[in-house]
């Protein structure tokens, strides 16, 4: 009987480790899920205002750890960090690596070509928006205060925030929530925008089921 699929999780933020475990108990319950967490990563890239050489390193060892537990797979669970987590990719290929958003990044192009892209994170709206093709036209919105909110454990007020955000996206063809932290609110962001909404955790889920498995089944080479 084939095991279970190892997914390392690496997270920045405390905030998207119950979202993407709720992510996988919903579409891939049988996978075997470990949580790395270093909450200093956005603090220090906030502090900094870019990414340097030393975050690169930090993710390189994580990455290190990660594989060397044995991981089938690893996801990053924080969206400002592209270059760092390119870098990690590299070093284990042919592992899947994959970055919060490119799997939703692929489904949000298959449905519209002016895709609201709503943040509680700034360096985010930086980053990520050259990760989307040039075919498309990304709408980036800070929910502002948001995070903060989060934070101190106020989620009504984080919730009510990104909502009121989101207002401002209710011409574009579908909104990305860019982050695993305000996945939850997908269903009252469709409700005030009226459009479609993809988050990172359930896209991302899906498209490491599809790798994981299809890899499984594919017939060994001598």
């Amino acid at each position: 009987m084939t095991k279970p699929a190892r997914i390392t999780l690496i997270h920045a933020l405390k905030h998207s480790i119950a979202p993407i475990e709720a992510a996988f108990a919903k579409a891939w319950p049988e996978a075997r899920l470990m949580n790395l967490l270093d909450d200093s990563l956005s603090a220090d890239l906030a502090r900094d205002g870019a990414l340097t050489d030393a975050m690169t390193e930090r993710f390189l060892a994580l990455g290190d750890y990660a594989a060397a537990t044995g991981a089938d797979a690893i996801l990053f669970t924080c969206s400002a960090f592209g270059p760092c987590i390119e870098a990690v990719a590299r070093a284990h290929a042919p592992m899947p690596v994959l970055k919060p958003n490119e799997a939703m990044i692929e489904r949000a192009v298959t449905m519209g070509q002016r895709i609201g892209l709503l943040s509680t994170f700034p360096p985010t709206l930086a980053s990520m928006p050259p990760e989307f093709p040039a075919s498309v036209q990304v709408v980036p919105k800070l929910a502002e205060g948001a995070l903060a909110a989060l934070d101190r454990g106020d989620r009504a007020a984080h919730d009510r925030m990104i909502v009121e955000a989101s207002k401002d996206l209710r011409d574009c063809d579908v909104i990305a929530l860019a982050q695993f932290s305000i996945a939850a609110t997908a269903p009252l962001v469709a409700e005030a925008t009226g459009r479609p909404v993809v988050t990172t955790p359930d896209s991302a889920a899906d498209k490491l089921m599809r790798l994981l498995k299809v890899k499984a089944q594919a017939p060994a080479l001598f």
